[in-house]
């Protein structure tokens, strides 16, 4: 990519992050979990909605008293309190594992320091661990830590391509990458949150409501199906 398309690019996402923060409002982060609740969380949330996600969360919760019981308990016990979120035996031990991984790496199941590191070198380092993604360890930073990185999930993935912010066959981690050099600087959540509405309420996978994007008239996809 030239510095002039990169420039060019850069100039329509603040554009279209100012117009839907018009649109949508302004997203206030008023709660943050800790990193460990959030990174369980987010293993949960792989290929499930959120409120499948949630029910297996909350009996996860309810059955252990802490991460420090989970690490210790029997797999089979924790796929029954996982089952909800779907994939219940992978997550499982995903889950068991990284915690086990955690306690032996670090001491403990604590793992606020992730809020200080820098967010390249926490990525790099626990995405080592299977079942941990870069869209992982982002949701983490970005909402557990507030730090500036912007998770690329399947709604923003879809969005960044249609809006031509990366190449069409770019991979999820792709865009992630890409996009660290495109996000307006201090904008990483309030984008996230606004594309994750947007593709959750208009820009669908299939038969995106492009006539009421607001949007529209920045993106090449929305465009080229109109005009």
């Amino acid at each position: 990519m030239t510095t002039e398309n990169l420039n060019s690019i850069r100039e329509r996402a603040a554009f279209i992050t100012q117009r839907l923060e018009q649109h949508f409002g302004d997203p206030v982060q008023k709660t943050r979990s800790r990193p460990m609740d959030n990174l369980v969380l987010t293993i949960l949330s792989q290929n499930t909605n959120d409120r499948n996600r949630d029910i297996a969360y909350r009996q996860l919760r309810e059955r252990y008293a802490s991460w420090e019981e989970v690490k210790d308990a029997d797999l089979d016990e924790i796929e029954i309190a996982v089952r909800p979120a779907g994939l219940g035996k992978q997550k499982a031990s995903t889950i068991k594992n990284v915690l086990n991984w955690i306690s032996d790496t670090y001491g403990d199941l604590n793992i606020d320091f992730l809020c200080h590191m820098d967010p390249w070198e926490a990525i790099e380092t626990f995405t080592t661990q299977k079942g941990i993604g870069i869209k992982t360890m982002a949701v983490v930073l970005c909402f557990s830590c507030g730090i500036d990185v912007f998770p690329v999930d399947t709604h923003v993935h879809r969005i960044c391509r249609r809006l031509e912010f990366v190449p069409d066959k770019a991979t999820a981690d792709k865009t992630f990458r890409l996009m660290k050099d495109v996000v307006p600087v201090g904008k990483s959540y309030s984008l996230h949150v606004n594309f994750l509405r947007l593709g959750r309420q208009i820009c669908h996978a299939r038969k995106p409501m492009c006539e009421i994007c607001p949007i529209r008239e920045n993106c090449p996809f929305g465009k080229a199906r109109f005009d």
